[in-house]
């Protein structure tokens, strides 16, 4: 295996050096990272690792996804790289009628429910490539639900906003604000009900959940509610098995899931800076974080056009990443000012998103998201499953591919990414939780380490931007002043946004092959870390 050309210097302001191993997992909370390393030492490969870890980050980092989640990977299996879509459609019962006279899709409460396929791909990819037990895999989330674990402080400050938000949602207070207030950080919090689901869906390989005793108490809390959610949703949900669609980019090639995800999204915005000839500049040079911008405002004007689920596109995915209709596209942008190409205003969101690899070269991208915080805010009774809310994905355009539909994938935030070699052999996982933020936060990890060849951490640590509609920019503090003057110079409105860190600017994990070991990085914002041996 090729060793890549890893700059180790760190540039920006950070506690953390990257982490090296021949078998490493970097995710969002502690715990859930040491979970998925527990599993390697125990025999189990990366999957197992990413398994164990996603189910853990369930129980400890419930702000960001719950076994109600959907989720997505990407797996390199050692010679063959895998893509898997295990996002759930909406309920058969849905309609733009069921909607009218609203002004957008519900963000919260049952109404923006879909049918949850986080535990799908669980069983999936244990299915397809797990050394061990579904059992052994679930036992530490089964631990930490049981017998408790303390709250990170992040997490504390999250659970805490949500609560504000979310209390009054069907089975909220009941799980997740004991004693009527969230946990706080420190605190020891237990879930007896998730920990017995979790049973439950190790015994079954996750089959009471689709079309067992779990099932039905979903859906008999969705009756209550009078909500669309029916047994026959859940039992004809499958996690689908897909090709990955790519970008050559630098002496790589960035791959993304195709639609329904916003994946395609970075490789369009890394096509276009390919034909601007991006790299002349320093990283952090006006320059180039000026054509990163122009790239990405648009690719999701593009991806707020085009992007649904892919049986209901107008168009081929591949279209958009043709490699001329990039350079048209690259043509737009005028190096000397901000163009206004339309994009939209991208809300905020909650993920989580675990990377692990191990010493066979298996590496796993892999993320799960309940999107916004605690997502829908609903909770099913007695059993922790907390669920999405991602029906707020859809549009009330019946005339859009994105239209509300029964049966139908909503457009979709969150993705896994990966980059390989030129000569086919594995280069990084990488992935930047945070909704909307997540194919702008790959465009600039992809830039850093492929590019410009910044190790994990360093590009981890480095402020980002954040498009935000129009010629809005937002930036983080940290943010070199003189560039945020010379954007502003160029015409962008630039905000910078003190204390927002993860809320708005996402959380990246990343793993680099190097040679026969690994490079992992973990990000300062997050409560997470990067762990190996």
């Amino acid at each position: 295996m090729q060793r890549s050309d890893v700059n180790w210097t760190q540039p920006y302001a950070s506690q953390r050096s990257p982490v090296l191993g021949q078998n490493v997992v970097s995710t969002s909370q502690p715990l859930a990272a040491q979970a998925g390393l527990r599993m390697l030492l125990a025999g189990g490969n990366a999957v197992d690792a990413a398994i164990a870890a996603a189910m853990t980050l369930t129980v400890v980092e419930p702000t960001g996804c719950g076994i109600g989640s959907d989720a997505f990977a990407i797996v390199w299996d050692g010679a063959e790289l895998h893509g898997l879509n295990a996002s759930g459609r909406s309920p058969a019962a849905w309609s733009a009628d069921r909607f009218q006279g609203r002004e957008a899709m519900p963000d919260k409460g049952w109404e923006a429910v879909t049918v949850p396929g986080a535990v799908s791909a669980w069983a999936e990819l244990s299915r397809k490539f797990g050394k061990l037990p579904f059992e052994t895999v679930a036992a530490p989330a089964i631990h930490y639900a049981r017998h408790g674990f303390a709250v990170s402080p992040v997490i504390a400050t999250l659970w805490h906003l949500g609560g504000q938000r979310l209390g009054d949602q069907p089975g909220f207070a009941e799980c997740f604000l004991r004693e009527g207030r969230a946990p706080a950080a420190g605190e020891i919090f237990r879930s007896e009900a998730h920990a017995r689901t979790l049973e439950d869906i190790a015994a079954t390989h996750g089959e009471s959940f689709y079309r067992g005793a779990l099932a039905e108490k979903i859906v008999a809390f969705a009756r209550q509610h009078d909500a669309a959610l029916s047994l026959s949703d859940m039992g004809e949900h499958r996690a689908d098995w897909c090709k990955t669609l790519s970008q050559p980019f630098a002496d790589a090639v960035v791959h993304e899931l195709p639609p329904n995800g916003q994946g395609i999204a970075c490789l369009m915005a890394l096509g276009i800076l390919k034909a601007l000839g991006v790299g002349k500049a320093p990283i952090d040079h006006p320059d180039t974080v000026h054509l990163s911008i122009e790239a990405m405002k648009l690719a999701l004007a593009d991806l707020e056009r085009y992007n649904a689920d892919p049986q209901c596109m107008t168009l081929a995915p591949e279209a958009l990443l043709d490699p001329a209709y990039l350079a048209e596209r690259a043509a737009l942008i005028d190096l000397e000012r901000a163009g206004d190409p339309g994009a939209g205003k991208p809300k905020a969101g909650g993920t989580v998103y675990v990377s692990a690899a191990d010493a066979s070269g298996m590496m796993v991208s892999f993320i799960q998201s309940n999107y916004m915080g605690f997502g829908s805010g609903v909770v099913v009774p007695d059993t922790g499953i907390s669920l999405q809310n991602r029906g707020h994905g859809f549009t009330l355009d019946a005339a859009h591919p994105n239209g509300v539909a029964g049966g139908k994938r909503p457009s979709h935030t969150i993705i896994p990414a990966f980059a390989m070699n030129a000569d086919g052999t594995p280069r990084m996982s990488f992935g930047v939780m945070g909704g909307p933020m997540q194919s702008q936060g790959h465009t600039q990890m992809a830039l850093r380490v492929l590019l410009y060849g910044q190790n994990p951490q360093a590009a981890a640590d480095a402020p980002r931007w954040r498009v935000t509609g129009g010629r809005g920019v937002a930036v983080e503090p940290s943010f070199d002043s003189a560039v945020v003057e010379a954007l502003r110079t160029r015409g962008h409105e630039v905000v910078v946004e003190p204390g927002a860190g993860v809320f708005a600017f996402g959380g990246a994990q990343l793993i680099l092959r190097n040679g026969d070991t690994y490079v992992a990085g973990s990000d300062p914002r997050k409560d997470g870390q990067a762990v190996g041996y």
